[in-house]
């Protein structure tokens, strides 16, 4: 009974992974026939899909031809001046780093993710974002891409390049830390007491990974959690605004995909 649980059991993470996603990629090029075209460089996960709904509706996304997973579709826009990649409903940890792998893997070079986040220490009406600074990892992918710790960390350096362009939105942006959870139905009244009482803001599905997998690959991932709601708690709850949220997350993105472009990104 006092030996570790299996999912702390035989986990090098220095050693390489037999199985790759170009790997994958080759194989999903091959049996769909497609070639090795580009995807655009900066990507969106979009946990909840109404970002990528909102685009369809209002006919301003196409498919990637190029995008070869086999668990997913792509969809690009242009926000701003910048050509963005869409994945829509990627939840929870391990789906989120199954697409993160692959997206890099095919040539991506900036991922963001905006995932709707429940409300753990209030810092205002929702709704509201905040920018990710470091996730608990209470979910089980992070701990196959980084050695036992309590939380994963963003690249602090990439916040701080990003932190300066997120004033000006119209809805407000915080700092602060997450809970990342598998098991969005099993939030207990204790463990919500204990993640508020250390300071974190809300509750998600997918940072710790994606930034467990960020520093194990050492590739840039930013995490957004859009507060919209307090676990159903109270009546009309999970309203996340104009066209489900989607209108303030776009206008989020696009001042992100700015930041990044003006250090260089593509």
């Amino acid at each position: 009974m006092n030996a570790p649980s299996p999912l702390l059991r035989l986990k090098d993470c220095a050693a390489p992974s037999v199985f790759q996603p170009e790997k994958l990629l080759r194989e999903a090029r091959r049996q769909k026939g497609l070639a090795v075209d580009p995807i655009p460089a900066l990507g969106v996960l979009d946990p909840d899909g109404d970002i990528v709904r909102h685009l369809q509706a209002a006919n301003q996304a196409r498919p990637v031809a190029g995008w070869p997973c086999y668990h997913s579709q792509m969809v690009e826009a242009s926000i701003g001046d910048q050509r963005l990649g869409f994945v829509g409903c990627a939840v929870g940890a391990s789906y989120a780093v199954l697409v993160a792998e692959q997206f890099f893997a095919a040539g991506g070079q900036f991922l963001i993710s905006v995932t709707s986040a429940g409300q753990l220490a209030p810092k205002g009406p929702t709704p509201y974002f905040v920018l990710i600074e470091r996730a608990l990892r209470d979910e089980g992918t992070s701990h196959h891409y980084q050695p036992p710790a309590d939380y994963a960390l963003a690249d602090p350096a990439l916040l701080a390049r990003l932190a300066p362009h997120l004033d000006h939105l119209a809805e407000p942006v915080h700092r602060g830390g997450v809970w990342t959870t598998d098991a969005p139905f099993r939030e207990t009244e204790a463990a919500i007491a204990a993640h508020s009482g250390a300071g974190l803001l809300a509750v998600e599905m997918e940072a710790a990974a994606l930034y467990a997998f960020a520093q194990a690959r050492q590739k840039p991932v930013v995490c957004f959690a859009h507060v919209t709601n307090r676990m159903g708690e109270e009546a009309d709850d999970f309203e996340k605004g104009e066209a489900g949220g989607a209108r303030a997350a776009l206008a989020l993105i696009e001042a992100v995909a700015r930041a990044w472009r003006a250090w260089g990104g593509a």
